[in-house]
């Protein structure tokens, strides 16, 4: 920024970021509409004053050249040509129309919930479908609602003060870091008794008083084992997590306020949510103020997607796309192909598609099935309302005007509504928000003017009232869970990496944080294997294969092999279905890279 404008060029205009569920309060520092740093706002109940080098850098971006900045129709020559919006509407509501409850929607995490609502109410209202999805995840929406209610929900400074930190199949450094950060402030400031119990070691288990692995795909054997230790009905501390799941809850027995940490993909392993729904309860979480559950989604507004309606099963979507059941897909800020598993599946189903929207800041591999293309706006040019991780709605405020071209999300979704023959007459995006807050209960009344510019936890309004003390009793864990799957090899697990994603690609500042594919084994296992630090090998299941670098864990339990999803090459979710599969591992065909690389990806 040095030497870049003078103080009376500039305008600081504050918003909210949306490149991770951390939602930290920004400022923009702008001139002649353009972003020229990013600085952290203070909100001591969201981020604390601290901002991450993404949310400080990630602007870059805005300039891209592949960047999408007008509708595009792809043509009879399977080109993609500019378009007048007036246009691009049009087809895009003939296509919808000729699917009608064939058509499904897939949004991403930085679509805010005006946007969402929006989506929804289109599939559902004028199309007669109910396949609208914001998560790869299948999540129960009964369940979800009940661990969303005032008594079991944590707000993100009762981390500050929380006697016991149990974090729960999540790394927060790699999915939420400002919330990483606060969780080590608790534990080195407060005195908060860290607990972790993952798949795989994460960045917080030098200063955890106890570190529980389990194996990929089981994390609901072992928070059933956790919850049967702590006494809770219907569950029994037994199995091959029995020890375990006894010391950690001999940890958690008597402290005061203890807080749950937990990531969203343990929706993936069956029990494992209603096995911490069930801990919660015998903890005593929903009895008194400062203990809770705190999910981390695995985008941005997952969270708030889901309160507006937008949860439904991205799997039943993509098998309907692949056997012709549905006809259409909207893609809106989603890119399946790159962030879902079983990306081959992906591919195909929306080859097959016959009409495909993707509405996208980038020309990435959503727009190369897209029948017609729209841009996005960026965090720094939309203007709407998110929803925090911990129930907290904020405001993300325009810093600078939206590129020639591009057009507002929520006045381009109006319009597209009006042509399907539901005319809501929004003429402003404070119009849209009072919409939104008429049709969802929980957020009855709620003003943007009451959201003001730190924000409102909608738990803490009245409206959240008629919620309290009514969360039912623990559920008993299903009886389908994955087992682990018979014969050789290695139990491949996959986890998120905040920088294999888009953003850090697109922004130069950050280009040198781009993932490179590492398989993360234990010493033991590289030894039997034969395998060195940093030699590249080739990883299959069942004729699927990617190429890594062999990265040596010393705290990787035996047994499990991890990869990183998202990355540009060699993306995990090439191998990953959502269920423990078994992978092998030979010497890499390809030509290797220097050792310097190597030691960067084991790093």
């Amino acid at each position: 920024y040095r030497f870049r404008a003078r103080p009376w060029d500039i305008e600081d205009a504050g918003s909210v970021c949306t490149l991770c569920p951390s939602q930290c309060n920004v400022k923009f520092t702008v001139r002649d509409e353009n972003v020229m740093r990013v600085n952290s706002r203070d909100n001591h109940d969201v981020d604390d004053g601290w901002l991450c080098d993404k949310g400080r850098f990630g602007y870059q971006m805005l300039a891209a050249e592949d960047r999408v900045v007008e509708p595009m129709v792809r043509g009879g020559d399977g080109t993609l040509s500019p378009v007048s919006w007036d246009e691009a509407l049009k087809k895009i509501a003939d296509g919808l129309k000729a699917a009608g409850s064939g058509a499904a929607a897939l949004l991403g995490g930085g679509t805010s919930n005006e946007e969402g609502w929006l989506v929804q109410r289109i599939v559902r209202t004028s199309l007669g479908s109910q396949n609208v999805a914001s998560s790869a995840n299948p999540i129960d929406p009964a369940l979800a609602g009940e661990l969303a209610r005032p008594e079991l929900t944590a707000r993100t400074p009762d981390i500050d003060f929380a006697g016991a930190i149990l974090v729960a199949g999540s790394d927060p450094l790699n999915e939420s870091p400002i919330l990483d950060l606060r969780i080590r402030k608790a534990v080195r400031h407060g005195g908060a008794k860290l607990l972790v119990a993952t798949e795989r070691p994460s960045a917080l288990d030098g200063g955890a008083h106890e570190a529980t692995r389990y194996a990929p795909g089981e994390a609901g054997q072992f928070f059933s084992a956790l919850a049967g230790a702590l006494g809770a009905d219907g569950f029994e501390a037994n199995g091959t997590y029995a020890n375990a799941a006894e010391a950690l809850a001999d940890e958690l027995k008597g402290v005061q306020d203890p807080v749950i940490v937990w990531g969203e993909r343990l929706w993936r392993s069956p029990g494992a949510v209603e096995a911490l729904f069930a801990i919660a309860k015998t903890l005593g979480i929903d009895q008194r103020l400062g203990p809770g559950l705190l999910e981390i989604p695995e985008s941005a507004n997952g969270r708030g997607l889901r309160e507006v309606g937008c949860i439904g099963d991205a799997n039943a979507i993509r098998s309907g796309l692949a056997s012709d059941d549905l006809d259409a897909l909207l893609l809106f800020d989603s890119n399946p192909v790159r962030d879902y598993p079983q990306s081959a599946d992906w591919q195909e189903a929306l080859t097959k598609a016959k009409f495909v929207v993707a509405v996208s800041m980038f020309d990435d591999a959503s727009t190369k099935f897209a029948n017609v293309v729209l841009p996005l706006e960026s965090h720094a040019e939309k203007e709407g309302v998110v929803t925090h991780p911990d129930g907290r709605l904020q405001r993300v405020r325009r810093g600078i005007e939206v590129p020639d071209g591009v057009r507002e999300g929520w006045r381009w979704l109006g319009e597209l509504s009006k042509m399907l023959g539901d005319d809501l007459k929004l003429e402003s995006q404070p119009e849209t928000f009072a919409a939104v807050a008429a049709a969802i209960p929980i957020y009855e009344g709620l003003s943007l003017d009451e959201i003001g510019g730190l924000g409102v936890r909608w738990q803490e309004r009245r409206a959240a009232s008629a919620l309290a003390n009514a969360v039912s009793t623990p559920r008993t864990p299903p009886t389908a869970a994955h087992g682990t799957p018979p014969g050789d090899g290695l139990l491949l697990g996959t986890y998120r990496d905040i920088w294999a994603d888009d953003v850090t690609e697109r922004n130069p500042s950050l280009k040198f944080l781009t993932v490179q594919q590492g398989l993360e084994i234990s010493k033991k296992d590289a030894e039997e294997l034969e395998l060195q630090q940093g030699q590249r090998v080739t990883v299959s299941v069942n004729g699927d294969s990617v190429e890594a670098r062999i990265a040596i864990r010393e705290r990787m339990p035996r047994g499990a092999a991890f990869l990183i999803e998202g990355t540009s090459e060699g993306n995990a979710n090439v191998l990953a279905n959502g269920q423990p599969r078994r992978v092998e591992i030979s010497p890499a065909l390809t030509p290797g890279t220097p050792a310097g690389k190597a030691e960067e990806v084991a790093g």
